[in-house]
């Protein structure tokens, strides 16, 4: 049997340069992080603590518990090593799991042998110690065990997401080129919001910006909107704890809040897709949804909002052109509307960048897929920035 009070080396991964955010939010959790990678944030925990992360973490992808590190050469020894692990106290005999793999090493030509291979190591275990054979596919549906494999060192892990944590379960239209709902978090902890101000989402899409935005807000966490991870699938596994956290979570929303979120798009479409996901995710009360031009989205008065773009990067040939009127655009409103304003453009396209006509005081760095994008931060000082006070 398996103890979930137990702890062990956790890695907890995320996008390529989300780590920082990543770190932030484990701390804001309570947890010492031990290791910072570009993608991957290293703690010591237990499976308990696991599901609790599962169900906070706005940044992460997944939650991995180690099983075992060990020495692995070269292909041919994979079966064995695995095969000679214990697997019954991790999963029953007639549980369903799932393999993944991460390998670099100069044995292996196809990823896709050494899931194979894993599988039909434990497998076998099963068979040979009990006479039934545990069912196996690629789908995320029960337990999943993931190999990172790296020269001659191999490290497994119990996968206890499952699915991406990115997937929240809330948008249930995602609109055209949505931005993924950790990006979109990790964009919004970049920024200097502070959860109170207003925050403005112009050409808002589906909605997740100023979605992500609203949760953050009223203290809502991911976990209140999906039911299923990998970690139920575990040998000693108790819903009970589950439920616990799940009535927790319920606990800590606050909907008290006198925060102004606006999300305004042009398509009609968009704001009903917005308007939907928003009441998925229990935050519609708090948004205003407004159907025009960008440049006549209600911007409520203050000196600590926030007005965030995430527009089209024109990846197309000839939608460049097109764009760089829009861009220029942004820049106007944002100059001549938004003062006393932090505003923000998330783009993949520095040439467009360029022609916002505003200079940026912060370049942040994010990958949205395999595309490199920058968060541009501009600071729209109320009249002339000589005229602001120092700071002391």
């Amino acid at each position: 049997m398996n103890n979930f009070d137990h702890k062990g080396k956790v890695v907890v991964t995320c996008k390529d340069r989300f780590a920082p955010y990543l770190e932030q939010e484990l701390k804001e959790l309570g947890f010492k992080p031990k290791n910072v990678n570009r993608t991957s944030v290293e703690l010591y925990a237990s499976l308990n603590q696991c599901i609790f992360l599962n169900m906070h973490l706005r940044v992460a992808s997944h939650v991995l518990f180690e099983i075992k590190s060990f020495y692995l050469h070269h292909a041919k020894d994979i079966y064995r090593r695995i095969k000679a692990l214990p697997w019954e106290n991790y999963i029953d005999k007639d549980t369903y799991f799932s393999v993944v793999s991460h390998v670099e090493n100069e044995s292996i030509n196809n990823p896709l042998f050494v899931n194979v291979k894993v599988k039909d190591a434990i497998v076998d275990r099963f068979r040979e110690n009990t006479g039934i054979r545990p069912d196996t596919g690629s789908e995320f549906e029960g337990a999943v065990i993931q190999l990172y494999w790296k020269d001659t060192q191999a490290s497994l892990f119990i996968n206890t997401s499952g699915d991406t944590l990115s997937k929240r379960g809330y948008r249930k239209i995602p609109g055209k080129a949505p931005m993924a709902e950790n990006l979109a978090a990790s964009t919004i902890m970049a920024s200097d919001w502070d959860k109170k101000g207003p925050f403005v989402n112009p050409m808002c899409g589906a909605g997740t910006l100023a979605i992500e935005a609203a949760l953050m807000a009223t203290n809502r966490f991911p976990g209140l909107f999906r039911d299923h991870y990998a970690f139920m699938h575990i040998k000693g596994y108790k819903d009970e704890i589950y439920q616990e956290l799940k009535a927790e979570l319920e606990a800590k929303v606050n909907d008290n809040i006198s925060t102004q979120f606006i999300a305004s798009d042009l398509s009609e479409r968009a704001i009903y897709a917005t308007q939907e996901n928003a009441k998925t995710a229990q935050v519609f009360d708090h948004i205003t949804f407004e159907v025009g031009d960008f440049a006549e989205t209600t911007v409520p008065d203050s000196d600590n909002g926030v007005v965030f773009f995430n527009p089209e990067y024109g990846e197309r040939l000839g939608e460049e052109d097109e764009l760089v009127a829009i861009y220029k655009r942004m820049g106007d409103f944002m100059k001549q509307e938004c003062a006393g304003y932090t505003g923000y453009i998330f783009t993949g396209n520095m040439n467009l960048g360029k022609r916002v006509g505003l200079k940026p005081s912060r370049r942040i760095e994010f990958y949205n897929g395999t595309i490199d994008c920058r968060l541009l931060k501009y600071e729209l000082y109320k009249g002339s920035k000589k005229g602001i006070p120092n700071k002391s």
